[in-house]
């Protein structure tokens, strides 16, 4: 059994003569690790909250506590010859079983720990941010925590910081060049720090930030900074004051789009309302306003000012072109959208306005001209000094479209060369508003322009450049020198960072703002006693593991981070399954997976066309190497994989008949064994029911998931009847699309003249019952689907309560060394207003657990009792049937 939402594991006892089930725990509580010995039966449970080892003795039928520990759990027994040895916070213990006492056992290791030396190393391929110096002389990287600076042509790469053991991140450059604004994590608290382009000079501005810090945002005067946090608000703060200003909070989502008007008195935000409909809004700084300037009816965002004070463009979904399914009549959106600007002030035209060309009349002299063009200059470049004037008024009218073509476009950026830059298709476009002309910059979307206009940084393939902007940009020339970007790595100091990071991460986006009732800052002492024993990066995943575990909740993951790794070499395989057989000393063929061999995840490279091998047939030798009972297929294709391998095969038992063939191994089977699993069951159900009745698995609820009920729903919908099977669904996100398409009732039958089959409004309509099949590794939306399933009254379920984990997450953060930490944000509950299935599962309505001895057979008693359910259901389906074309009618009279 399996412990899930507080429902208890018992130990039972079978008694082989009276044949008798005896339950000896009957305690709500986690009871597991039975370990008989001697006539008792010691085992694990956590009765007292923690997990200490109990006693059960079977004469007496008394059960006894052994061990009382109260800080950590006991973990790992093992039972020896008289002994239990165990761990408890990291140190061994044996349980005397003559006895009962206990003793810690003093472990000594000798050990170098080469692991934990600090060592310099070159961090050019941990770079986790980068930009570039107003004048674009020099480029600015974040790399394993630190930030360097890099020269464009000549000089050396310099880093900043050296705070090993410190994380940090987000680093800008001001306008004006003075200062690099950074975020800084020690682990206790991540704030925003400046330092000079020298490192010599650093300063704090902000203290006690009460969430994560997301990026940073010089105004173009270079005395104030825009950011964000997890809070879902925005501020900013003045350099000079250290005065933090909320600028709002958004009740939907982070504000993670924001942009400073030249003058740096207005910025510009996107916010959401209603379902994550986002939306531009202008905020001013002078009377501490916000203004909404986008329609509410479309989707806008990615706003930002044009340099000269005169536009705001952004990227807003407007035009409406939609795709019909190749499967059914329905339809879908995307790459929708284009790029728009508003005029900020009432009295200024588009930058597509008429225009009309007048002739000069030439009267001035020679220097009058001179100290028009002086005065023109000096009028052009007071422009972003002086306050910009916004008309707010009216200003969703003064809209206007960039003529571009209508695609998927992100990030904009205004530049004083007069154009505006911008990502499309995978390339860097920009578009010259003097010119109206739109032109490919490069072949890249990652850039970053100087603050002067003049010059560009770019990234692609782990490749950095930076390179003028008056021209195309490629990658020939201005690739940067990387290789001397290394700093010390003192691991010790980033394990501990790490182990705080984590901590406060999860702190910031637990969905529960209670933690569960958990005392979160005494779960952090707790296992912070533990850390600076970590001496492997596996030691601190295990304890960041515990420590994550106490708030007794699905999705909480951490894994990955630098450790030594062996070197892995794949294995040749054929798809087929062998024995060796004594008699002819070689491997006989006992089964070859069918396989869809137009695609390679589901090749079977003995089922190709021109190789003539069947089941039965004996394999001798492969490349020359003969195969022995010691020396087997799998040694003989070791680092073969995706490789041409002659393969020495006979169907008879005598390698004097054997025959070459060239066969291309695969690297994996896991697709093809899913591919024949799946197939199998379809065609058990297809038999046992004569066609009726349809088989689907899904999988997973990803795009895989959602492909394989693609592949095999449509092709069944006219079937009588459909068995959705959930069991080892793996989760994701895509369960919606899948319920709204079984949970259709026939509405609208249709045909056309001389036509046979009768068609339906929905097309794809399943008009039989339905059944759904799941188990105890029907996991996250995978547990949603079934709970769905069963609220739209879409049909019975089958088979055993399901995984229980359904608070969602996404991508983990950075941290130092690489690692993850997936933090349960998005949360579960009913249109009750409860929350559902966390720790529970879903419950079938009828319960069947599939025996392993008989699974292991082949037997899959879940799926005959779908079978035998479905077919009963078929003879009392209630739902609106396809009907037969009535008669035509007369309208002669």
């Amino acid at each position: 059994k399996r412990y899930r939402g507080g429902q208890a594991d018992d130990i039972w006892i079978y008694d082989f003569k009276s044949q008798e089930l005896t339950n000896i725990t009957q305690n709500p509580a986690q009871d597991i690790i039975p370990m008989w010995y001697n006539n008792k039966i010691y085992f694990l449970s956590d009765r007292d909250h923690f997990m200490n080892i109990f006693v059960y003795d079977l004469n007496t039928k008394q059960t006894k506590k052994i061990t009382n520990f109260d800080k950590y759990d006991v973990k790992f027994p093992s039972l020896g010859a008289e002994h239990i040895a165990f761990e408890n916070g990291g140190y061994i213990y044996l349980l005397n079983l003559q006895n009962d006492k206990i003793e810690k056992v003093n472990i000594e290791i000798s050990e170098d720990y080469p692991w934990i030396r600090n060592k310099l190393e070159n961090v050019k391929d941990k770079i986790a941010s980068w930009g570039i110096s107003p004048d674009g002389n020099r480029g600015l990287f974040v790399a394993r925590g630190d930030i360097f600076t890099v020269p464009a042509k000549k000089g050396k790469i310099t880093n900043l910081t050296k705070t090993p053991g410190i994380h940090e991140r987000n680093a800008e450059w001001s306008p004006d060049g003075k200062w690099i604004a950074y975020v800084q994590d020690d682990g206790n608290s991540n704030e925003i720090y400046l330092i000079d382009g020298n490192g010599k000079n650093k300063t704090q501005l902000t203290n006690n930030s009460k969430s994560y810090l997301w990026e940073l945002k010089w105004s173009p005067d270079s005395k104030k900074i825009l950011f964000s946090d997890k809070a879902l608000k925005l501020y900013y703060i003045d350099i000079a004051t250290k005065e933090i200003k909320e600028v709002v909070k958004s009740k939907v989502w982070e504000i993670r789009d924001f942009d400073w008007s030249p003058d740096s008195k207005w910025i510009t935000y996107t916010d959401f309302i209603n379902n994550f409909w986002s939306q531009i809004y202008l905020y001013s700084l002078a009377n501490n306003k916000s203004y909404k300037i986008s329609d509410e009816f479309f989707e806008s965002g990615s706003p930002v000012f044009s340099k000269d004070g005169k536009y705001l463009f952004f990227i807003s979904t407007r035009e409406f072109r939609p795709k019909v399914s190749n499967f059914e009549w329905n339809y879908m959106y995307e790459n929708e959208s284009n790029i728009f600007g508003l005029t900020l002030q009432d009295t200024l035209g588009t930058p597509f306005a008429f225009e009309n060309d007048t002739v000069s009349i030439k009267s001035e002299s020679s220097q009058e001209k001179k100290n028009d063009k002086s005065k023109d200059k000096k009028d052009k470049t007071e422009v972003t000094e002086n306050i910009i004037k916004i008309d707010i008024d009216r200003i969703q009218d003064r809209l206007f479209k960039i003529p571009t073509k209508t695609s998927a476009y992100q990030r904009l950026a205004s530049c004083s060369n007069g154009k505006l830059y911008y990502t499309r298709e995978g390339k860097l476009w920009s578009f010259d508003f003097d010119k109206k002309e739109e032109k490919k910059v490069g072949d890249f979307t990652a850039f970053e322009i100087s603050n002067d206009g003049k010059k560009i940084i770019w990234g692609k393939d782990n490749k950095y450049y930076i390179n003028s902007l008056d021209a195309n940009v490629n990658s020939d020339e201005g690739e940067l020198d990387l290789s001397d970007m290394e700093l010390t790595i003192n691991r010790t100091e980033e394990w501990t960072q790490i182990f705080n990071e984590s901590w406060r991460q999860m702190r910031d986006f637990f969905y529960a703002p209670n933690m569960h009732g958990v005392d979160w800052n005494a779960i952090k002492l707790k296992y912070a006693e533990l850390v600076p024993y970590v001496v492997h990066r596996s030691d601190l995943t295990y304890i960041i593991g515990e420590m994550i575990g106490e708030l007794n909740c699905g999705h909480s993951y951490v894994g990955d981070g630098e450790m030594p790794e062996p070197e892995t070499i794949g294995i040749g395989l054929l798809g087929a399954d062998f024995e060796y057989d004594n008699s002819a000393n070689a491997y006989k063929i006992t089964k070859i997976l069918k396989g869809r061999n137009w695609e390679e995840k589901t090749r079977s490279p003995l089922t190709e066309p021109g190789i003539n091998i069947k089941e039965g047939d004996y394999l001798f030798a492969i490349d020359g190497i003969r195969l022995s009972k010691q020396l087997t297929p799998f040694e003989a294709l070791n680092g073969k994989t995706q490789k041409y391998v002659a393969l020495s095969v006979s169907s008879k038992p005598n390698e004097s008949s054997a025959k070459d063939y060239y066969v291309k191994t695969i690297s994996s089977e896991s697709h093809l064994r899913y591919y024949n699993w799946v197939e199998n069951n379809r065609l058990k159900v297809e038999k046992a029911t004569n066609g009726r009745v349809g088989y689907i698995h899904i999988p997973d609820m990803s795009m895989e998931g959602l492909n394989e009920f693609v592949k095999y729903f449509y092709p069944q919908v006219r079937k009588e009847a459909l068995i959705v099977d959930d069991r080892y669904n793996g989760g994701g996100n895509v369960s919606p699309m899948i319920i709204e398409r079984l949970r259709r009732i026939l509405l609208v039958a249709k045909n056309s003249r001389n036509q046979e089959e009768v068609m339906t409004n929905p097309d794809a309509v399943m008009t039989g019952p339905i059944v759904c099949l799941l188990n105890e590794i029907s996991a996250s939306d995978g547990d949603l689907f079934p709970y769905q399933f069963k609220k739209a009254g879409i049909g019975t379920l089958i088979g055993k309560r399901s995984w229980g984990g359904v608070i969602g997450i996404r991508g983990s953060l950075p941290f130092l060394d690489g690692s993850y930490l997936y933090k349960p944000e998005f949360a579960n509950f009913g249109a009750d207003g409860t929350w559902v299935l966390e720790g529970v599962g879903m419950q079938p309505d009828i319960e069947v657990d599939n025996h392993p001895a008989k699974e292991y057979k082949g037997e899959d008693e879940q799926l005959n009792k779908a079978i035998e359910v479905i077919l009963e259901q078929i003879k009392t389906n209630t739902k609106p049937q396809i009907p037969k074309v009535p008669p035509f009618p007369d309208k002669s009279k």
